[in-house]
């Protein structure tokens, strides 16, 4: 994989902050090809039942955290998906919740070219807007889904107060993100967790705990508030995975391949001194 205008841009986030949403350079630098997905189209860290990173099961688990999420939402409604990625999950939406309408939205084009065909599989119209200005109608949708976005909307209260507006009552949020339960007391913790952020573009202004992030679900006037942190089933394997395809991914020039041992051991390190968690939240409009 070359050194592109993309994958340099990316790489300058480490040392100089970009203007507009700081996340879209990161993702248009992961396209279908991104060499450490767990699947081809994937971009999730999945739900894993093998704790150790099996490679055998690693699309399974994919698809397994997209069918947990989607399993909350109202059969046979109106869905939004609110940063979909390179679409791969359309098509398990659709499996499970049996959508009227399936809308995808994303703030990166590159991603919605990217997904054309599985969004077509899924049945989804893309839309390219922001998380936090849906440019959604009021009370006329039934679910609203995001994996692994929530921490780059800002702030995320605002993105939750979008979804209260555009579900219709009784509607269900269904999300899953990426809490700090705590703020680095180390050195060596603070230089992870700023290195964390800077590779996937998220600011500083996002870094909240699981019980944060579920009062605001609340301030947004959410009801019925349900999380579960499972950061041993999704960040904990999904690291010992990369780390064992890591040497067998032949298209990664030697700075990125040790660059991803430095952020391989920066999660680990993160995860071990109980920083990250990883949560599964639904909530329900009254």
């Amino acid at each position: 994989m070359s050194w592109n205008r993309k994958r340099l841009r990316h790489a300058a986030h480490f040392f100089w902050r970009w203007g507009g949403d700081a996340a879209v350079p990161v993702y248009e630098s992961l396209g279908p090809d991104f060499p450490l997905a767990l699947a081809p189209g994937w971009l999730n860290l999945g739900l894993w039942e093998n704790v150790w990173g099996d490679p055998a099961e690693a699309e399974a688990a994919c698809v397994r955290l997209v069918e947990t999420l989607a399993e909350a939402l109202p059969e046979g409604g109106d869905i939004l998906d609110v940063a979909n990625g390179l679409g791969a999950a359309e098509p398990v939406i659709s499996r499970v919740a049996r959508p009227r309408s399936l809308t995808a939205l994303n703030i990166t084009e590159s991603q919605l070219r990217a997904a054309r065909g599985r969004l077509a599989a899924g049945g989804a119209r893309p839309v390219l807007a922001d998380a936090v200005r849906l440019p959604i109608a009021s009370d006329s949708t039934d679910g609203v889904i995001s994996v692994e976005a929530a921490f780059h909307f800002i702030p995320r209260l605002a993105f939750f107060r979008e979804a209260h507006r555009v579900l219709r009552p009784g509607g269900v949020l269904a999300i899953t993100d990426v809490p700090i339960e705590r703020r680095p007391r180390t050195p060596a913790e603070a230089v992870a967790g700023l290195g964390q952020l800077r590779l996937w573009g998220v600011r500083l202004g996002a870094v909240e705990s699981s019980r944060d992030i579920a009062r605001a679900v609340e301030r947004a006037g959410f009801e019925d508030v349900r999380m579960t942190l499972c950061g041993d089933r999704v960040i904990d394997p999904a690291a010992r995975f990369a780390r064992r395809r890591l040497p067998y991914v032949e298209d990664l020039s030697l700075p990125e391949r040790a660059a991803t041992r430095v952020f391989l051991r920066h999660i680990e390190l993160l995860r071990r001194k109980g920083i990250v968690e990883y949560m599964l939240l639904t909530a329900r409009r009254p």
